[in-house]
């Protein structure tokens, strides 16, 4: 069974156990009067739905509710959608009373605010306990001073003052410095996956050395840009550059940290190419971004230690940074790092792509600016983009044509994904207009 939903039927048991007390126990009773006197100035109700069917409609309402609450990543717009949801059960009450039925909304009220206020701080719970765990474990006490050192030089390197100058940064990139009494823990980190987006073109029009060289000089400079910005290298190779962000030390605003930080580097290069000042070959740079819970553990392989970092978000980035090549994209992100780097992004929808399970689907985004250099234009633009995304999904061929037309920047400048869309409808749009009206 889903994870998601057996936690929704515990939320659900539990909030129709609360509600059951209270109504049982008279709490209630006042202000269910009140409401059915009310709901009766109309007319006088000659039937009550029973407290059983009461019962049954909290379980339903509070394991929907929760349900709902576990799987979405936007939960303050769920929470409007939830607001409605108490708006419509107090009006089916009064619906139910003009046919002079007594249905009570305050029981099912309570179970549908339940089923939305339970698993949020069962989910706040569950991020305090998990970040507890993630602190750095108390240093060890100091060994003890050996018997034959004298009292005398005991006490004058007791009185010595405490040193003042904090102790280096340590570096966070390499296996080889992470600490070897280092436990398996599970945390949330971000994993950004960058690669060379135009490898296999290279690997056909260079010779073997040239390649190598070129292959060589792109992970040297992506895996130092990365451990610069606080990111520990899980890897550098043939499949490009494996970062996480968020590991070994936390960092809450590792998403904020691994997007903008993708953002610069595909940027780069792109900049470098367009000067053409390098004897290379243009190199284009793809990145792909996806936060979520990885298992960070020391193993030893060999005989030599080393740290293995397993998890979706590394198949997920993996999966995004390829996905590129398909949508003409430089950066896409996942559900997961878009909600947490929202604040500091403009983004746009592109689409949806399966999970490391087939029937999962996670809605990729593209980066368009950073919010403090955003202008009104990209911002308007991407406005009309989504709104295309959207209608597009709809099936409202014309009206997202319309919109995506609307999403055009200046002349020259190159938007793939926009083009990709404007491909896919143009035929559609074409079809609308010339069918005629009586077909």
């Amino acid at each position: 069974m889903n994870r998601s939903l057996l936690s929704a039927l515990i939320i659900g048991v539990i909030a129709a156990g609360i509600v059951m007390g209270l109504h049982q126990s008279g709490l209630l009773q006042s202000l269910e009067t009140a409401i059915a006197d009310l709901l009766a100035k109309r007319s006088e109700p000659t039937s009550t739905v029973g407290d059983k069917w009461q019962y049954f409609f909290v379980f339903v309402l509070a394991v929907g509710v929760a349900w709902m609450t576990f799987e979405t990543t936007r939960r303050p717009r769920l929470g409007g959608i939830i607001a409605i949801l108490l708006l419509e059960l107090a009006g089916v009450a009064w619906v139910c009373s003009l046919y002079q039925v007594l249905f009570q909304p305050l029981p099912s009220m309570m179970g549908t605010a339940l089923g939305f206020v339970l698993p949020l701080g069962y989910l706040q719970a569950a991020a305090f306990l998990r970040e507890r765990r993630e602190r750095a474990p108390a240093l060890p006490p100091a060994a003890e001073v050996p018997t034959a050192v004298s009292s005398a030089a005991v006490s004058s390197v007791a009185a010595m003052p405490a040193a003042i100058t904090p102790p280096p940064p340590r570096a966070r990139g390499r296996r080889s410095e992470l600490a070897p009494e280092s436990v398996a823990q599970a945390c949330e980190v971000t994993a950004v996956v960058c690669d060379i987006a135009n490898k296999h073109d290279l690997a056909e029009e260079c010779a073997p050395a040239v390649f190598a060289e070129i292959t060589e000089k792109f992970l040297l400079q992506v895996s130092d840009a990365f451990r610069k910005a606080g990111a520990y290298i899980e890897s550098a190779g043939g499949e490009g550059v494996v970062a996480i962000f968020g590991f070994p030390e936390s960092d809450k605003q590792h998403a904020e940290k691994a997007t903008r930080k993708a953002m610069e580097l595909t940027q780069a290069f792109f900049d470098a190419n367009k000067s053409g000042k390098s004897d290379t070959p243009a190199i284009g740079v793809h990145a792909g971004v996806s936060s979520g819970i990885m298992i960070m553990a020391p193993v030893k392989n060999n005989g030599q230690r080393s740290m293995l970092a397993t998890g979706e978000p590394v198949e997920l980035a993996r999966r995004f940074c390829i996905a590129n090549r398909f949508y003409g994209s430089k950066v896409l992100l996942g559900p997961r790092t878009f909600e947490l780097a929202s604040k500091i992004l403009v983004a746009r929808p592109i689409d949806f792509l399966s999970g490391v399970d087939v029937r999962e689907r996670h809605e990729i985004y593209e980066p368009v600016a950073l919010a403090l250099d955003a202008t009104r234009d990209q911002i308007t633009r991407r406005d009309a983009f989504w709104n295309g995304v959207v209608l597009y999904r709809e099936k409202r061929w014309a009206e997202a044509y319309s919109q995506f037309q609307n999403a055009r920047g200046p002349e020259g400048e190159e938007d793939r994904p926009l083009q990709l869309y404007l491909r896919r409808l143009e035929p559609l749009a074409l079809q609308l207009t010339t069918t005629p009206l009586d077909e």
